[in-house]
Parts: structure tokens; C-alpha cells; sequence
């Protein structure tokens, strides 16, 4: 839908990447070991949902 959040991403950067709010690393001693990301709902939505998998991994003891 026009004006909405992120449209037209899709036709950016020659379609080599899209880039979406809700996507982050997961790092382990200053390393990145995984990403998490999610999509679907409201950048919003998405973005809270993922910083908390982020603040679940963070609390593992690897």
C-alpha cells in the first residue's frame, strides 16, 4: 500500500537485498554466532518480538 511502512523496499538495491525492521545478530563473546528475524506484522511488532528472542538467547549460558 502506498505510503505504508517499507513499500516499495522490494525495489531497491537492484532486488539483491531487502532490508526489514525486526531483523538483528546474536553475538557471543564480541562474535556473531546467529541472527534472528521476524516478519509479518508492523515493523513495530516485528522489532519488539525480536529484541526479545535477542534478550532470551542473551540470558542462555553458553
Amino acid at each position: 500500500m502506498p505510503n505504508a511502512e517499507l513499500y516499495g523496499l522490494n525495489t531497491t538495491n537492484q532486488g539483491r537485498i531487502v532490508v526489514f525492521g525486526g531483523d538483528f545478530p546474536l553475538e557471543k563473546d564480541g562474535k556473531v554466532v546467529g541472527a534472528i528475524g521476524v516478519s509479518g506484522s508492523s515493523v513495530e511488532n516485528d522489532v519488539k518480538v525480536s529484541e526479545a528472542g535477542v534478550k532470551a538467547f542473551n540470558q542462555i549460558d553458553l
